[in-house]
């Protein structure tokens, strides 16, 4: 069992890889960092992975990322999946959701931490990955909404409770 980080580099993708981390070392779990980088570009700049006219290039796009996972988390498994964009009926964000359910079912994730101001919510933004990845009863689920508040672990006071 693993502590799932999908991880974009967003504000809250890194607090969610912080507070992973405090929980992996409580509860002596690994903690897997993931990256699923589709091919769209436009999907890249709007997460602010490359400007604008600057070249789509997956490769650099996770290394960049893996030196932000690691600066946060640097005993944490990186990892990065590439997904098509190209199905007819998919959106690079539904690819995205798609990608994050199987690593977590293949890695069996205990708790997938997710960086989203809206995961959980009645309505949620297409481009959102947050509340799809939530609505899976396979693992549990720690959302991050706010950057600015830390987790002080000595207030954590029943994590054997976590995968029950």
């Amino acid at each position: 069992m693993a502590l799932l980080v999908p991880f974009d580099g967003s504000e809250l993708a890194t607090k969610a890889l912080e507070r992973a981390s405090t929980f992996g070392d409580l509860l002596d779990e690994d903690v897997v960092v993931l990256t699923v980088i589709p091919d769209d570009a436009e999907y890249a700049r709007e997460r602010n992975w490359i400007t604008q006219g600057e070249p789509f290039d997956p490769e650099a796009i996770a290394a960049g990322l893996q030196r932000r996972a690691d600066d946060v988390a640097p005993e944490a498994t990186f990892r990065t999946e590439r997904v098509s964009s190209d199905e007819p009926t998919a959106t690079a964000t539904t690819e995205v959701v798609r990608e994050i359910r199987r690593v977590a079912a293949e890695i069996d994730a205990s708790v997938v931490f997710i960086g989203s101001e809206n995961a959980g919510s009645v309505i949620a933004p297409q481009s959102s990955v947050g509340s799809p990845v939530a609505n899976d009863s396979r693992y549990d689920v720690y959302v991050v909404r706010r950057p600015e508040e830390d987790v002080d672990p000595d207030e954590i006071t029943d994590v054997d409770s976590m995968g029950d």
